[in-house]
């Protein structure tokens, strides 16, 4: 993970300036979205390269010990290793950057994790996921549980009423609490871009969140009509260029939400790089939130090395 971002007073007056041009915002996040695929072993790197930026995830009401340990297996051992050997990789330690669950299921990643001789962090969601509607106190306290059963990340939804009806300085506050409950645990605050009603909040959202505090910001839950989008992460990675050229601090990046597709991840490591530079291309300041994302990458990984593509039963564990 990166170095802690401290946070910093709260300062309304920079809030108050923001202004995002929506059309420039559309036509820069098209022209990446348009660029020419990688091909052959430069693809190839770049997919091993998301994998070790995925927070592979569950969050499903029917999540149980079995399947919470099978993603954690998964998660140490994200491509075949046979795959691996064939592109001399096999002695490089890829893992995906974390396990991503629910506070209840964190004390079994966990285990999981510790069984395997593994140091993987454990990324857990709190704070009343994906609503963030419960009252204060228990959000709260579901931040402290999660850190007390060994989450060493803790991804929290904002109380989009407040960025709604602009009342930053509340948002500030709360933000500030939850950091407090993570203690040293880092904190990823998603912002639920689909529910803040245009760019300029969602700018002014990412500031807030990076002055209380947050070491990354995050773009959905996943829950939403409307998650990680290229003209949303734009907004959100020039807040973060534009705090860091302020303050010194730099802030990771999640988009969250929809990303299936290997070419995807490609497109979002290639929009951090151009935009933030080559820390933001390693796990410690970006991270793909994804569940399926991983199975995509092992049957394109696995065309790469044999010329075909596999039969289902060849990647049981995607």
């Amino acid at each position: 993970m990166s170095s802690r971002n401290p946070g910093i007073d709260l300062d309304l007056e920079w809030i108050a300036k923001v202004k995002v041009n929506h059309p420039a915002v559309l036509r820069r996040a098209q022209q990446i979205q348009s660029r020419r695929a990688v091909k052959k072993e430069w693809q190839a790197a770049w997919l091993l390269r998301a994998v070790t930026c995925i927070d592979l995830t569950t969050l499903s009401g029917d999540d149980s010990p079995s399947n919470v340990y099978r993603l954690c297996f998964k998660a140490k051992h994200p491509i075949r290793e046979d795959l691996l050997k064939s592109m001399n990789m096999h002695n490089k330690g890829i893992t995906t950057a974390a396990v991503c669950v629910y506070p209840s299921r964190v004390s079994d990643a966990v285990n999981a994790l510790e069984a395997a001789k593994c140091c993987i962090p454990v990324a857990s969601v709190a704070t009343g996921f994906p609503a963030g509607q419960t009252p204060l106190k228990a959000r709260l306290e579901e931040i402290r549980v999660a850190v007390e059963n060994g989450a060493r990340e803790i991804d929290v939804v904002i109380n989009r009423t407040l960025a709604l009806t602009g009342q930053w300085e509340e948002l500030y506050k709360e933000i500030c609490q939850f950091r407090e409950a993570c203690g040293e645990a880092h904190l990823k605050t998603i912002l639920a871009v689909g529910e803040l009603g245009s760019f300029t909040n969602i700018y002014k959202a990412s500031l807030v969140s990076m002055m209380a505090g947050s070491d990354f910001i995050k773009t959905s839950t996943g829950k939403e009509s409307v998650n990680a989008t290229f003209p949303v992460a734009l907004v959100m990675v020039r807040a973060i260029r534009e705090y860091f050229w302020r303050t010194g601090y730099k802030v990771g990046f999640k988009p969250a939400g929809g990303i299936r597709s290997a070419k995807e991840s490609i497109s979002w490591l290639s929009l951090m790089k151009e935009e933030l530079g080559d820390d933001w291309v390693k796990p410690q300041l970006f991270r793909l939130g994804a569940s399926t994302l991983l199975a995509d990458i092992e049957r394109q990984i696995f065309h790469y090395v044999t010329g075909r593509y596999a039969a289902y039963h060849e990647l049981p564990m995607s």
